[in-house]
């Protein structure tokens, strides 16, 4: 994107996004550190998980807590602060804010108040596991994290198995293996993936393989069911668009004649579409 190049921001009352490491704190930049050092109080997902990173960089800032339960009432006192004159800066544990943490009803808060809201870029997670999966990155969809029931979580998928882009997952280690066996079983035990485990950090894994060979690899390796984990997940191929198609066209013959669930069914046995998709359209 095309725009001057400036190498310092003016100090004014707003609320600024301030991205932090996902592991190696080299990636914290200097820019990050200068506006949190700066800021009259930094609000933060967990103060206690933040404090040794400030601390180790010599930042001093008062921190005031703003996490999923508190958000709501705390959001109006920061914006106040905010209009009274306040730099305010929110952070969450690691990386980019509001990536599938807290922080978006501060934001909305602060934008309807006239507050000026400014991001302090850096490490994301997502962004880092796709730049290195080898999927394709030109169109995808971060979806976070999965339901924790294997029910809901293999029936939030199948909304999802005929989606083109490439899906993003954040995962957690006590649930990544059963994760890994819900996408193949509902994905299909062929659709390429990768795991990236730990990025930034020592023991940083990325690993390509089918669906199937992930959840066996995880399965056998506890090793691999350690750490922070970002899962991605390639498209359905363009191929199962012209099964799909076909699908609906038999399905709207056989629904002439058969209630939808019996038609959907005997479909998807001929044309290799999934039931789910053709029942619901």
């Amino acid at each position: 994107m095309a725009g001057q190049l400036v190498s310092a921001h003016k100090a004014a009352p707003g609320l600024y996004l301030v991205a932090t490491p996902i592991g190696n704190l080299d990636d914290f930049s200097p820019r990050a550190r200068d506006v949190l050092a700066r800021v009259a109080r930094i609000a933060a997902e967990d103060t206690r998980h933040s404090a040794p990173l400030l601390a180790r960089y010599g930042i001093r800032t008062p921190l005031v807590a703003l996490h999923e339960h508190n958000e709501r009432d705390e959001a109006g006192r920061l914006v106040e602060r905010m209009r009274d004159g306040e730099e305010i800066a929110l952070i969450c544990d690691a990386g980019t804010p509001l990536v599938s943490d807290p922080g978006f009803r501060l934001v909305r808060a602060a934008r309807a108040a006239g507050v000026p809201v400014s991001p302090v870029p850096g490490p994301c997670a997502a962004i880092a596991a796709l730049s290195v999966a080898g999927l394709p990155s030109d169109r995808f969809v971060f979806e976070g994290f999965l339901p924790a029931k294997s029910a809901a979580r293999r029936e939030r998928l199948a909304e999802l198995a005929a989606e083109p882009r490439t899906l993003v997952f954040y995962e957690s280690s006590h649930r990544v293996h059963e994760c890994l066996d819900d996408l193949a079983a509902v994905f299909g035990a062929g659709r390429p993936a990768v795991l990236a485990r730990e990025l930034t950090k020592l023991f940083e894994t990325v690993i390509d393989a089918n669906l199937g060979e992930l959840a066996a690899r995880v399965a056998a390796d506890p090793d691999q069911q350690r750490g922070e984990f970002v899962l991605l997940v390639a498209g359905r191929p363009m191929a199962e668009d012209a099964a799909l198609a076909e699908g609906r066209r038999v399905f709207a013959l056989l629904r002439e004649e058969l209630p939808p669930a019996r038609a959907a069914k005997l479909a998807a046995a001929i044309t290799g579409a999934p039931r789910k998709l053709l029942y619901e359209a």
